[in-house]
């Protein structure tokens, strides 16, 4: 008979058992599941709602049957539907009928509630952990290429010289973003709904302060209603998750595009690539092709779970059981995908060569000769009409701005002169851009410290 089964007559269909049933996902609660009944049945000891005798037979209880799961001498039972009623069917058969004491003034709506916030909470802090990998990884790299010149973009057109540290650093700060998405949803996760009962708290005298203290959360859920239905907080994770997959999904596209033989800009270690089944050349970037997949994947469980919450009236809903699946399996595929990225990304070769010949070709520096005609008095309008006409002269003549002739400059302004060779140089383009956040190389160094110092890291 199930713990629950008093008010009815006959069980339930075999079939119902499995379609009701969490247990196939939710036993990795189990821990988190039985740290939390551990701190409620002290709270219950310490309120005199049970004796202290009690108590410590349930507590000893738990942190056996704790020791039990881990050792691989337990399995769960789907009849029992999910972790909770599992753990404490457990319990009873362990310790008796005293263990039966153990939901005292309490209900599944707080205690999965509970469970979750308890689980994620620790899952985020490994999460993180995977984040700051990989900005060290893309810091280290930035040192190491601060003088690797490369092409930037836009509209996937040539757009001005960067460096490679420069570019890196871009997803070094997105990934802080990311991180303070984390931090602030787990903020937000960090408050006790236990001893919001079903809805409506309980008329035992629960300490609830004494519970969130014990467990580590900053205070309590203070509406006993939203306590149980909230679901804001996966929301949250999943959306950040979704964000963070997203920069990802962007840094793989470039990988993708750099290791193409139109690019050839890096190189994939062969320990991170793939190759076919039919064509005996090729070198594919499959990881970075399916964690720029799996990407989606996160999106849709963000997306099942807001569909899932959309239309739910107060309080507890079993609907709110879909949150589960969907979290997991976001929270499995960006800890699949961090660290494989990560490595991916460290133990690539970067083509030095070819980087500075792809800045050299689309007329990267012609921002650079306007520029340089402001900077001898002429407006910028009227620099920026003059250097449209030198580069559409050079494309009818197959000609660089850096190969025209002094008497060429001078046939559309005698304000050139010999020095416009030095100024529309990479090298010049790079390192005369020294306003913070520019790509010249003191200017990345200084930011790079910063970084350092933001990751704690010894300089």
């Amino acid at each position: 008979m199930k713990l629950w089964g008093g008010r009815f007559a006959k069980s339930t269909n075999v079939m119902v058992d499995d379609f009701n049933s969490s247990i196939r996902f939710d036993e990795r609660l189990y821990k988190h599941d039985i740290i939390g009944s551990i701190a409620h049945v002290t709270m219950l000891a310490k309120q005199n709602i049970i004796s202290a005798e009690d108590m410590a037979v349930i507590k000893s209880g738990l942190e056996d049957l704790l020791d039990d799961i881990e050792s691989g001498k337990v399995a769960f039972d789907i009849h029992e539907e999910d972790i909770h009623m599992n753990l404490e069917k457990l319990l009873i058969d362990k310790v008796g009928q005293v263990g039966k004491k153990l939901h005292t003034g309490r209900s599944r709506n707080d205690q999965v509630a509970l469970d979750i916030r308890l689980f994620m909470r620790d899952e985020l802090v490994l999460v993180d952990d995977m984040i700051v990998n990989l900005q060290e990884i893309i810091l280290d790299m930035a040192a190491e290429h601060l003088d690797t010149i490369m092409p930037s973009y836009t509209h996937l057109q040539k757009a001005q010289p960067i460096t490679l540290a420069h570019h890196l650093m871009a997803y070094f700060e997105m990934l802080k973003r990311d991180r303070s998405r984390l931090e602030d949803a787990k903020i937000r996760m960090n408050q006790l709904p236990l001893g919001a009962g079903a809805l409506a708290t309980t008329t035992y005298p629960l300490d609830r302060y004494f519970v969130a203290d014990l467990l580590g959360f900053d205070g309590i859920c203070l509406n006993s209603m939203d306590a149980v239905s909230d679901r804001d907080f996966l929301i949250e994770i999943l959306a950040a998750f979704s964000v963070m997959m997203m920069h990802l999904s962007r840094f793989c596209e470039e990988i993708i595009l750099w290791c193409s033989n139109e690019f050839q800009f890096i190189e994939l270690d062969d320990a991170y690539s793939t190759g076919s089944s039919i064509m005996p050349q090729k070198k594919n970037p499959d990881i970075a092709e399916l964690v720029r997949g799996k990407t989606g994947r996160v999106y849709g469980s963000l997306m099942s779970l807001l569909t899932t919450m959309k239309a739910l009236p107060l309080a507890y809903n079993k609907d709110m059981q879909e949150d589960k699946e969907v979290t997991f399996d976001a929270l499995d595929t960006v800890k699949m995908c961090l660290p494989i990225f990560s490595d991916m990304l460290r133990t690539a070769r970067i083509n030095k060569k070819n980087m500075y010949d792809g800045a050299g070709g689309g007329f990267t520096n012609a921002t650079d000769a306007a520029d340089y005609l402001v900077k001898k008095g002429m407006a910028f309008r009227d620099a920026h009409e003059v250097i449209g006409k030198l580069v559409l002269y050079c494309l009818n003549h197959q000609k660089t701005l850096e190969s025209l002739t002094l008497d060429e400059y001078q046939n559309l302004s005698k304000v050139f002169e010999n020095d416009i060779y030095e100024a529309i140089s990479l090298e010049a383009c790079v390192n005369k851009r020294q306003v913070i956040g520019g790509p010249a190389k003191e200017v990345m160094e200084e930011v790079i410290a910063i970084n350092r110092t933001y990751l704690g890291m010894t300089l």
